[in-house]
């Protein structure tokens, strides 16, 4: 019996849920589990994040040409309707979905992880890796990082949105290399994809539409600017106001500026190492 843990990626989904799998993955260490993608390029480079062993598989759909009946799946992705679910549950010895809907509710032969919801079969808890957690220098004033995707280019479209503010760029994953020329040139300084770690670390404040980048900023000290992207899910909302995190729709650049000159007022709810919580929940749901 094997044990498999999927990730909805690419070119336009970016990479949050990844960042997350290699936060719960790193937390288990020697846990033999191979990380499924559905793109090959970041499967490809997975071991930089310390995952050995990984597969691109394009589709969701393309899982039982990896995996068996009776074995094991950790689910992170939006993409399969109720029925697929249902098949999945039926089909693997052990269904874990992780899940981001604060309305979800936990169906029969699949267990959860959630930072909304709780009870039995259910792990409450936020995905952060624990090298995030700590004292930094904060040499940076001010972060933006659009996400690890942008294939209709809206952050060149919305360049307005921050204009004046001088921000260090942190580039993503899936910018084609001619977009990517042009936003260094257009952003006096910049991160480069792999600096992601040196970014959330050393900045004091980061303006950003990645949920993952939030939560890592939260834990690192930094201070998170969340604003919503419209091709992004809204599932992350919720949580963000829960732990007071500001809020920025329709590029508002009113809006942000205000957030930014009363942001070192701003109380921020601190969140809690969960990944060992998250480690002792799969560790006992998968045996491992």
């Amino acid at each position: 019996m094997k044990t498999f843990y999927y990730v909805h990626t690419g070119h336009r989904i970016g990479l949050d849920r990844f960042r997350r799998a290699v936060a719960i993955l790193n937390s288990l260490e020697d846990a033999d589990i191979t990380l499924l993608t559905s793109d090959y390029r970041i499967a490809q480079e997975a071991r930089e994040f310390g995952i050995e062993k990984s597969v691109g598989i394009d589709v969701v759909r393309n899982i039982p040409h990896i995996a068996n009946n009776g074995d094991q799946l950790i689910f992170d992705s939006d993409e399969a309707n109720p029925l697929m679910l249902e098949d999945m549950r039926e089909y693997f010895s052990t269904f874990i979905r992780v899940s981001d809907n604060e309305n979800d509710t936990k169906a029969d032969k699949e267990l959860l992880i959630s930072p909304y919801l709780e009870g039995e079969g259910i792990c409450k808890a936020i995905a952060v890796d624990e090298k995030y957690f700590g004292g930094f220098s904060k040499s940076v004033e001010l972060s933006y990082f659009f996400g690890d995707d942008d294939y209709e280019k809206d952050l060149e479209k919305n360049l307005a949105f921050v204009d004046g503010l001088n921000p260090h760029l942190q580039l993503g994953y899936y910018y084609f290399l001619d977009y990517e020329d042009m936003l260094k040139h257009r952003f006096k300084n910049y991160f480069e994809f792999e600096e992601y770690d040196a970014m959330i670390m050393n900045s004091k404040v980061l303006l950003t539409a990645s949920p993952q980048a939030v939560l890592d900023a939260l834990a690192a000290g930094t201070k998170p600017i969340y604003f919503q992207r419209e091709d992004y899910t809204r599932e992350f909302i919720t949580l963000f106001r829960q732990l007071n995190v500001p809020i920025i729709e329709n590029y508002d650049k009113n809006h942000l500026n205000e957030i930014i000159s009363t942001i070192s007022n701003r109380k921020y709810e601190k969140i809690m190492p969960d990944c060992n919580k998250i480690k002792i929940f799969l560790k006992d749901s998968l045996a491992l």
